[in-house]
């Protein structure tokens, strides 16, 4: 994913980008970086490795390295970020939040037509914030040049741009898919992925940017550069996975929303007979913690943490790239509470069920120390097709999601021709669905939140939102 965070003001603007920035760090462990603008030093800007340490460790040195009064920085889990680019347009340094699905045939068509070049990465590869700086610059203007980028792009792509001479450029993608809001304090304006970052530092809510909508700051003020489109697609999983708490997006907090989908999750089971005998409810920690306790407030059964995972020193588990050592992180990460798993019958909510491999280690941690029925909820419908916008599900193949996975092995490929009912727990393909998962994972029982119980724990209109992961719905 990838989180950004800029700031224009009267003052020295690297304390409110560090700052910012390093509220982002949730959002990915790959690159970290910081541009920022001087009157008298120009543009600088500084990249570092944080895949072995945080984002506040690698930058600690920025305030005696960087100076300026209007900067950028971002959290990338893709390409290191953000460039200084100098053509037509100027001089500036750009970020991006997003995917490019088509980028060989646009560095294909941009190659061929202007003889240019890019600077290849280790393998041939390129920078893809290199890419959509490329496609800007073949406008007369950024405007221009980012609705193009945007146009011609295959999946998404939020852009940050701070200008030589200071002033900030930020766009949302066109159809919205990630946030990009705006704060204002006394000094100037900032821009963020994440409301809360920008609170912390003493910015006030100015407004979010609307879909494909573009706009210049400074520290005087705002001009908008493109309006807003009218169609949003805004990413589900932000709310039940990606976001943190304390966010908000589209007026909608993360936590509550959390609650909200937990208790839906439980009347389901209520209504539908599915609610088990339990000593406790529990939640894989993090993310899927607060479903749980809506789910235990709704259920009356009491919350619990049988497991506590010990985050001071490890990574978060999803990051690192082989998936073995990525199991071997979140092994280590739990530590058990005897008292609550011996001889008790649990049950757990998860944000999602992805490939399945981590909470099959999870289930059968649990049964080591003494669990006489680990039951598992999904906060979210089965995962169904692999992310192309946000890259959620780091998935290369489709199959290797195990509600894909399961159903080809039920029924093969003509399994999915019936998505809708294997996502539905009342037909007889969803129940047969979930019990070979079960029988997979080891699981006393599986069920899935509805897509239409997401819907309404979020609490927009359904047509902004992007439901793609879940029912293949563009």
């Amino acid at each position: 994913m990838g989180g950004f965070f800029g700031a224009v003001t009267k003052q020295d603007a690297i304390y409110d980008v560090f700052f910012g920035t390093d509220y982002h760090s949730h959002l990915g462990t790959y690159r970290g970086g910081m541009a920022a603008y001087d009157d008298e030093q120009g543009l600088q800007r500084k990249i570092h490795n944080i895949q072995n340490s945080p984002f506040r460790t690698k930058f600690e040195n920025i305030f005696a390295e960087m100076k300026g009064r209007s900067a950028i920085g971002c959290i990338s889990d893709t390409d290191p970020q953000p460039l200084l680019i100098r053509s037509k347009l100027g001089t500036y340094a750009i970020c991006i939040i997003g995917i490019i699905n088509n980028a060989d045939a646009l560095i294909e068509q941009y190659l061929s037509f202007c003889g240019g070049h890019f600077d290849a990465m280790s393998g041939g590869g390129i920078n893809r914030t290199e890419l959509v700086a490329a496609l800007i610059n073949q406008k007369k203007d950024f405007a221009e040049g980012i609705s193009f980028a945007q146009s011609v792009i295959d999946g998404s792509a939020s852009i940050l741009i701070l200008r030589d001479g200071g002033n900030i450029i930020a766009a949302r993608d066109r159809l919205g898919r990630t946030p990009v809001l705006i704060g204002k304090s006394e000094d100037g304006y900032c821009v963020t992925f994440e409301d809360f970052a920008y609170k912390k530092l003493g910015f006030e809510d100015e407004r979010e940017l609307g879909p494909g909508e573009i706009v210049e700051m400074s520290a005087d003020g705002i001009k908008q550069l493109a309006a807003p489109g009218n169609q949003m697609r805004l990413c589900s999983f932000l709310w039940t996975y990606y976001g943190y708490p304390t966010s908000n997006y589209e007026g909608v907090n993360v936590e509550t929303m959390r609650y909200r989908n937990g208790e839906i999750l439980a009347r389901n089971d209520i209504k539908n007979g599915n609610m088990p005998e339990l000593d406790y409810v529990g939640g894989v920690p993090d993310s899927g913690t607060p479903h749980a306790i809506g789910y235990s407030n709704q259920s009356g059964v009491p919350f619990a943490r049988p497991f506590i995972k010990y985050t001071p020193t490890w990574p978060r588990s999803f990051m690192p790239t082989n998936q073995r050592d990525r199991n071997k992180v979140a092994k280590m990460k739990q530590v058990p509470v005897h008292e609550l798993i011996k001889d008790k019958k649990l049950l757990f909510v998860d944000d999602s069920i992805v490939r399945g491999t981590q909470m099959r280690e999870t289930v059968e941690f649990l049964y080591s120390h003494g669990a006489k029925e680990v039951h598992i909820r999904s906060a979210c419908p089965p995962i169904m097709y692999g992310c192309k916008y946000l890259n959620f599900s780091r998935a290369t193949s489709d199959m290797e999601l195990i509600a894909r996975s399961t159903i080809n092995e039920l029924e093969g490929e003509e399994g999915f021709n019936y998505i809708d009912e294997y996502i539905d727990g009342s037909t007889e393909r969803g129940k047969k669905l979930r019990q070979a998962i079960c029988e997979k994972l080891h699981f006393s029982s599986l069920e899935f939140q509805t897509l239409d119980g997401v819907i309404k724990s979020i609490g927009i209109d359904p047509c902004k939102l992007c439901t793609y992961c879940w029912n293949g719905k563009e």
